[in-house]
């Protein structure tokens, strides 16, 4: 089943989507909250059988999308986790351990939202990945027990600022955490209808531009290391954001260098979950 968040008539809310119509589970069970209080309650299965049978509430298009879970606790993010990604900054030497960095809520929008271009940097570029959802809470979790933590996948456009990311040494939170620079979406696609932990393609798109494709299998880390990783100094928990990593070919790395600006329309596409599209708008101040 796919899960999604939305607001309609100013409403926020939550509800599967089947075909092109979204079926409003907030709704119709008012006892949750919102898609993250649904996953850590056990309850997709259960809105998964009520949505096979239910009537739809609105059309995709008389919705506004918001990020797949717009309140999770913890947004986890990984960098260089792509061989060829690895490579583009011309260190061949493995690493011991994922280079893990945090997001901010608001710094994500939803499918179909415009990315904002800040006044401050030139130099706003996307990075399309996969993204894993938390459905079950857990620390010290071993390999092998890394899917019965998974919900299941979204997708994100991990936007950053590239010469804020260069503003100190060692870190890169200025860069990570514009308002309004990255997106989550379009849906959750649930862990039974897509399997995480094969081999998953992910593909971004500038105005209909092919910028970046890559498959899992050439992960650093994989999805299940990085669970187990992860929750050595995390507790995991339902609604919990990992966005893990994105292929070569980000704007920055293309010669020469390729930045979003005004106008510009991205897509990113992983097969079996769909795209997440989003355009690219100046920041009023």
């Amino acid at each position: 089943m796919r899960f999604l968040s939305f607001t309609h008539s100013g409403k926020a809310s939550f509800g599967a989507v089947v075909g092109s119509g979204v079926i409003d589970l907030g709704r119709k069970f008012p006892d949750l909250a919102h898609l993250r209080e649904a996953i850590g309650g056990g309850k997709l299965e259960l809105l998964s059988k009520h949505a096979s049978t239910a009537p739809i509430d609105y059309s995709l298009d008389e919705i506004e999308f918001l990020p797949t879970i717009p309140n999770p606790e913890k947004i986890i993010c990984i960098g260089i986790n792509y061989a060829n990604r690895h490579a583009e900054y011309q260190d061949a030497s493995p690493a011991r351990y994922p280079s893990v960095f945090m997001r901010t809520r608001g710094s994500l929008v939803g499918h179909e939202v415009p990315l904002l271009d800040p006044p401050e940097s030139d130099q706003l570029d996307y990075e399309g990945e996969i993204v894993m959802v938390i459905g079950k809470e857990g620390r010290r979790i071993p390999e092998a027990a890394a899917p019965e933590h998974v919900a299941g996948l979204t997708i994100m456009n991990e936007g950053c600022l590239r010469d804020f990311l260069r503003h100190a040494k060692f870190n890169v939170t200025q860069g990570k955490n514009f308002e309004k620079s990255g997106a989550l979406g379009p849906w959750l696609v649930t862990a039974d209808q897509l399997n995480p932990f094969g081999n998953l393609r992910v593909m971004t798109r500038v105005n209909g531009e092919e910028r970046q494709n890559d498959v899992t299998a050439n992960l650093r880390f994989s999805f299940r290391y990085l669970i187990s990783y992860l929750s050595i100094f995390f507790r995991l928990k339902p609604g919990d954001i990992i966005a893990t990593g994105t292929p070569n070919g980000a704007g920055a790395r293309l010669d020469p260098p390729q930045y979003l600006t005004s106008g510009d329309m991205v897509d990113v596409e992983v097969p079996g979950i769909g795209i997440l599209t989003n355009p690219v708008a100046a920041e009023e101040l």
